[in-house]
């Protein structure tokens, strides 16, 4: 890979923020829950006690809290697999509770950690099972399945067929994901659904959904205990306390910067600074884009080694036929090579345009040099360098010390 930071620092930056939300069209509506308490019968109090919010549309809503304090009891009262005891809970403008509970949920896509598969059912029965349950047809179906196995990254021809036990942990919670949306709801509801990975995998999994949510504008509701995941994934943030009391509600800027209590700074907790580099995105920085000589896999690789002389370049980044990052080689690579399939090494930790700078630093740690960027389905867009993110975190730092927003 690229090994000098100094040498990208001096490339124009791409500076592409790629699609705004604000101009893409909300598939989402709003959600109201109005005085909502959940009593369970022998309980001295009650598991929810009088919640009131409003979701907004196209928006991604964070419920954080301790664990014990009703933030999943309050979200699955939402599609009434926990039926409130009292209060109004609407969505759309639709009375959730006057509607037949099945009929509810097949309008709500739902992921769970362990993503939740029937494990006798292949991957595309899995993703069918709501459109079944609706009465689609055949054909109608089984395009949606693949629709949705390449929205989530998953190669139809390659994984339609395989069971739940022949996928990693990451490739489930994607078929759970590609499941809950695969009816287009409105409003899809996620428990801990990255909780059981391991960190990489579940970086590129929060990566996965902002790309998803910059498509599709649902209303989503996130429950986690992680603080810098609701940062990351937040357009809103809800601190929860005992009996789901909201102790803040509002953007993760506004709750790093004022926290409203000291339960709140305790979520916070050290390093609220560096935290910022949650809030900005890899598409925010200028990451470079011109600068990595980049080969098919049906080039040859005396023909790639001569490019690659030609333009005095060290290292190449080998692409497949969708222009998605497989390898990178070394010139020295190329010499005795018969194909790029197999020549040099695979990319190993990438970042996308949705990714955090704390992501991209951690990536380009691992990586030992420069982290590749790739685009909304996985393409190759650029580079990033440590001197983009380091530049940052001094400009956050001065801003903070003259008392200027970040």
């Amino acid at each position: 890979m690229p090994d000098s930071a100094s040498e990208n620092a001096e490339l124009p930056g791409n500076g592409d923020a790629g699609p705004s939300n604000d101009t893409e069209q909300v598939s989402g509506v709003e959600i109201q829950l109005e005085h909502v308490t959940k009593r369970y019968p022998g309980s001295k109090e009650p598991a929810v006690d009088d919640f009131s919010m409003v979701v907004p549309a196209g928006k991604i809503v964070v419920f954080v809290g301790p664990s014990g304090c009703g933030k999943t009891t309050t979200m699955r009262m939402i599609n009434r697999l926990i039926e409130p005891t009292s209060g109004q809970i609407t969505i759309g403008g639709e009375d959730a509770l006057s509607l037949n509970p099945d009929t509810l949920r097949r309008k709500i896509g739902y992921a769970i950690q362990q993503a939740g598969l029937f494990p006798h059912f292949t991957v595309a029965q899995n993703i069918a099972v709501v459109p079944g349950l609706l009465g689609w047809d055949k054909k109608q179906i089984a395009d949606r399945v693949d629709e949705m196995m390449d929205l989530v990254g998953l190669e139809p021809s390659e994984y339609r067929d395989r069971f739940p036990r022949q996928l990693s942990g990451g490739q489930q919670q994607r078929v759970g994901v590609a499941r809950a949306l695969a009816a287009d709801p409105p409003v899809l509801l996620m428990d801990e659904p990255f909780g059981a990975v391991d960190p990489i995998t579940r970086g590129h999994l929060q990566d996965e959904l902002l790309r998803l949510q910059v498509e599709l504008r649902k209303t989503i509701v996130f429950v986690t205990h992680d603080f810098d995941e609701a940062v990351k994934l937040g357009d809103k943030i809800a601190v929860l306390g005992d009996r789901s009391s909201i102790l803040q509600y509002d953007t993760p800027e506004a709750i790093l910067a004022n926290p409203a209590d000291d339960t709140v700074a305790g979520f916070v907790g050290a390093g609220a600074s560096l935290k910022q580099l949650t809030l900005l995105r890899v598409r925010d920085v200028d990451y470079s884009a011109d600068d990595v000589l980049t080969a098919g896999l049906d080039e040859s690789p005396a023909g790639l080694r001569e490019r690659m002389t030609e333009r005095r370049k060290t290292y190449a980044l080998v692409l497949d036929q969708r222009k998605r990052p497989l390898r990178w080689v070394h010139v020295r690579n190329l010499g005795k090579a018969n194909s790029l399939v197999t020549a040099g090494r695979p990319v190993g930790d990438t970042v996308s345009t949705q990714s955090t700078l704390q992501d991209a630093l951690e990536a380009i740690l691992v990586e030992g040099g420069n982290a590749v960027v790739t685009g909304t389905r996985g393409e190759y867009v650029g580079t990033i360098d440590i001197q983009t993110v380091t530049n940052t975190i001094a400009q956050l730092r001065e801003e903070h010390a003259e008392g200027a927003p970040s």
